[in-house]
């Protein structure tokens, strides 16, 4: 007999919160690539699908970088995680092919760096890469075939490299690296006979230096550096020629910062400082080079992405060369922190912003108008722990929660006349300020989620969300309505320092004041509770949609628990529900309530209502309606029809399975573990 062959159709996942999480090859077809806990995942944006997963790390990957090639195309990438290790990543086919350890660092790695080095010596191509981590050190190592060796050890004292960047000198091959610090400056280091050696550092910068990048420019070599002063400076490393050395002028010139090298004057000056931002600026990327006629060329065209939530394309004016701000997108709305990191595609058409809550924010050119970037779709998934997970009853979806303190339902996105089906996130019912827990289905669109606090909640879907998750997945609308309450309300809102969902209706909607009205009417100080906006999708939403406008109405809260909601099951029937909560010597009551809008609670039973259990693992209900609840160690009968069926883990410790009698009540009833 053959084994039914498993295949995955989808992934959701969203970049670690960290900066230097995110990279995107150059080459065509460019794939994103970005850490997720402790994997790296490659995704494809033109089709909109996690390629591979890279498995190597033990801890959280905190930096990626692609390699780029002379022809502009990546195979290979380097990234760096809190296990202290850096890993060469080999692709083929968009397969891994190999990866190599790299281990040597005492503290998580925290920046990586890599280029292709051809030394006299040697007919192939070595891989320099440069790692910065929390031990105080930059250690560079080169990799030729499977073999690696660190070849120095960069001591930085007390202080921290937070970013690095390696290029070559101009119109040589002397690598030159730039390392970005805590004492504000930018330290530059130049190979002579294979060790780096300082050269110059550049002052200018009031705080912490977030980022820096190199790119040549003809015969010059620009660097950009951003740091939390909330600027962006950009320097000029040239060859000072013997003509321009001899020359006595007496016009006003900026400071040049010289070092010679294989005895050539190199100067460094400071080109502009770009002021726009207004906040922490922690990312600064130039477009990626391109062939063009068989010419390299570079466009000047700056990406920069800060803590105020924008990002700005900068490049210079074609008449006076100054730099101005070409865009400005970003997201609006609370629940937002700003940019962590930027990423150009290939040829500069698409840019991603990765977001402080991992969201990704991805921006599409207009060919026809250069100056418009319209939002587009883009991966989205958790990023903190996946506590639960649901499907619908009919099948169609799925809902999830997790310790990021989000309720996200994720759906099949179904073209019209396309074969292509992909999985995408369409709502976000739930954004808590608790980290939520556990989640059960009591219909198909409704369900009830617990968190660390002492209520569940039930959610029910508006009338917003089923038309839209209709056009999406191509299902029938007055099918689904049908089996729907008629009274839906339109979405929902959380009101100011509130935690519940407010139900927002079709009157609530028409009463709200127009734009012009509110600017002539309403003063600073007015507060409108109400901010959904209905709107009919035919595709995914966006990350601001999903921000703003996807809040499912919060129906009910069930209360009787003390302490902390851990898990929660419903029965097959939709007649019972029962969830545990935590307490300090893991005791548990049981107790039953009507399920009406004001629930009441029937019976109790146990030693005092309680028993003893530890560590508690969840709980789930058999089709003839038995509640079975699962722990770790040992578990006292809490019910005279209760078994014990130990299931051998390890030495100390075993799976118990209590099994308890729920016969159907006449009359709906909700039955509580606290």
């Amino acid at each position: 007999m053959v084994a039914p062959v498993l295949e995955i159709t989808h992934v959701f996942c969203c970049p670690n919160r960290v900066r230097g999480a995110l990279s995107w090859s150059s080459g065509p077809g460019g794939l994103l690539a970005f850490g997720t806990s402790c994997s790296v995942v490659l995704y494809d944006p033109k089709k909109r699908v996690v390629i591979t997963n890279l498995n190597g790390h033990t801890a959280r990957v905190n930096c990626i970088q692609w390699i780029c090639k002379q022809d502009g195309s990546s195979t290979e990438l380097v990234s760096g995680g809190s296990d202290n290790q850096v890993i060469h990543w080999e692709i083929e086919n968009d397969q891994l092919l190999k990866a190599v350890h790299l281990q040597g660092h005492e503290g998580p790695v925290y920046a990586v760096h890599a280029l292709y080095q051809r030394r006299a010596s040697d007919i192939g191509l070595h891989t320099l890469i440069v790692s910065a981590a929390s031990d105080s050190t930059v250690r560079i190592w080169s990799k030729k075939g499977a073999e690696v060796t660190c070849i120095q050890t960069l001591n930085f004292g007390n202080g921290f490299t937070l970013a690095l960047c390696l290029s070559y000198l101009p119109n040589t091959d002397v690598p030159i690296l730039a390392c970005g610090d805590d004492d504000c400056k930018i330290h530059l280091f130049v190979q002579r006979d294979d060790q780096f050696q300082k050269v110059l550092f550049l002052c200018g910068h009031e705080d912490w230096i977030r980022g820096v990048e190199w790119a040549t420019f003809g015969r010059d070599l620009f660097l950009a550096s951003c740091s939390q002063d909330c600027l962006i400076r950009i320097w000029k490393l040239y060859i000072k020629s013997t003509s321009s050395e001899t020359q006595d002028d007496d016009n006003i010139k900026l400071k040049e910062n010289t070092f010679t090298i294989e005895n050539e004057m190199c100067a460094v000056t400071l080109e502009t400082v770009l002021a726009g931002h207004e906040n922490w600026v922690n990312a600064v990327h130039w477009q990626p080079s391109f062939y063009e006629d068989g010419v390299l060329q570079q466009p000047m065209r700056l990406l920069s992405a800060s803590m105020d939530k924008t990002m700005i394309l900068w490049a210079p004016d074609e008449e006076s060369g100054v730099w101005l701000e070409q865009v400005r997108v970003g997201e609006v709305g609370g629940n937002t922190l700003g940019f962590y990191d930027c990423q150009f595609n290939e040829d500069g058409s698409m840019i991603i912003a990765h977001a402080f809550h991992g969201a990704l924010h991805l921006w599409k050119q207009n060919a026809a108008n250069p100056r418009e970037w319209t939002p587009e779709i883009v991966i989205s998934g958790h990023f903190d722990g996946v506590q639960d997970l649901m499907w619908d009853p009919e099948g169609e979806f799925i809902i999830t929660v997790g310790t990021d303190q989000t309720t996200r339902l994720f759906a099949p996105w179904k073209r019209k006349d396309q074969s292509q089906v992909t999985w995408h996130e369409i709502a976000r019912p739930q954004i808590h300020g608790y980290d939520l827990k556990c989640l059960a289905m009591i219909s198909r669109f409704q369900f009830v989620s617990g968190a660390d606090e002492k209520v569940l909640r039930v959610f029910s879907a508006p009338r917003n969300f089923v038309e839209n998750f209709c056009a999406i997945t191509g299902q029938s609308l007055n099918l689904v309505l049908c089996t729907q309450d008629g009274d839906l309300p339109e979405g929902a809102t959380v009101p100011a320092l509130g935690l519940s969902n407010k139900a927002v209706f079709q009157g609530d909607i028409a009463s709200q004041p127009s734009d012009e009205e509110e600017l002539l009417t309403g003063t600073s100080f007015d507060y409108q509770p109400v901010a959904f906006h209905p709107s009919i999708l035919t595709e995914p939403p966006t990350e601001d949609h999903l921000l703003q406008n996807t809040l499912w109405p919060e129906v009910q809260k069930l209360y009787g628990h003390g302490y902390e909601i851990f898990c929660v099951a419903c029965s097959n029937s939709k007649a019972l529900l029962a969830s545990a909560c935590k307490v300090g010597n893991f005791t548990f009551s049981f107790y039953l309530f009507t399920c009406y809008l004001n629930p009441q609670a029937l019976a109790s039973c146990g030693d005092g209502g309680r028993t003893l259990c530890e560590r508690p693992l969840g709980l789930v209900f058999s089709e003839s309606c038995f509640l079975s609840f699962i722990s770790l160690l040992s578990l006292k009968s809490l019910h005279h029809q209760s078994q014990k069926c130990p299931l051998p883990l390890d030495k100390s410790s075993f799976l118990s399975l209590l099994t308890l009698s729920c016969p159907i009540p006449r009359k709906p009833l909700i039955c509580f573990l606290s």
